[in-house]
């Protein structure tokens, strides 16, 4: 095709480069492409420029937000693994409080069981004591009323005085703990 264009161009006898316009269209050309320059440069640009200045601002603004949520983020890690590590102190300290509250507990438990014990000994054995001296006495006065029985029946006379009768059975009370210590 361009060969054609060549040919045909050579027979009306111009020598004219086919690839370069004409003068007119170049001078046309040339003042609408300012014309558009023109505009884009006063109005299109900046608005562009302003676009993405608001753009990068909060792009820039959101960059400082992350790092701040990011700092806070950390600070409230930090606190919580310090209060954590706080409460955990604070367990220890209320288990070991309570164990020792609880060995006391058992302790002053064993105090008082053993005090009580003794005091159930003690009172068990001034009960005993009493009942021996009762059983002793008791036994005192039927001995010695056997004894006068059996000794008026060998003499064949009532012993009638009790303060005769007292002092014969204690005298033979006497003589039998006496033999009896002896062995």
């Amino acid at each position: 095709m361009l060969n054609a264009l060549v040919t045909h161009l050579a027979a009306e006898g111009e020598t004219k480069n086919p690839i370069l316009p004409e003068t007119y269209d170049l001078v046309w050309s040339g003042l609408f492409f300012l014309i558009i320059l023109f505009v884009v440069w006063k109005f299109a640009l900046p608005r562009f420029t302003k676009m993405l200045d608001e753009r990068s601002a909060a792009i820039e603004g959101n960059i400082a937000k992350a790092d701040e949520a990011q700092k806070e983020a950390e600070a409230a890690l930090e606190q919580y693994t310090r209060q954590l590590a706080e409460a955990r102190t604070e367990a220890g300290t209320i288990r070991e409080t309570a164990r020792e509250d609880g060995k006391k507990i058992v302790a002053e438990a064993k105090e008082s069981a053993a005090a009580e014990a003794a005091r159930l000994t003690a009172a068990a054995h001034s009960q005993i004591e009493a009942e021996r001296q009762t059983a002793f006495v008791s036994l005192r006065n039927e001995v010695g009323g056997l004894a006068l029985d059996l000794a008026g029946g060998v003499v064949g006379e009532t012993l009638s005085d009790d303060a005769r009768a007292t002092a014969v059975v204690d005298r033979f009370l006497a003589d039998l703990e006496a033999s009896e210590a002896a062995k």
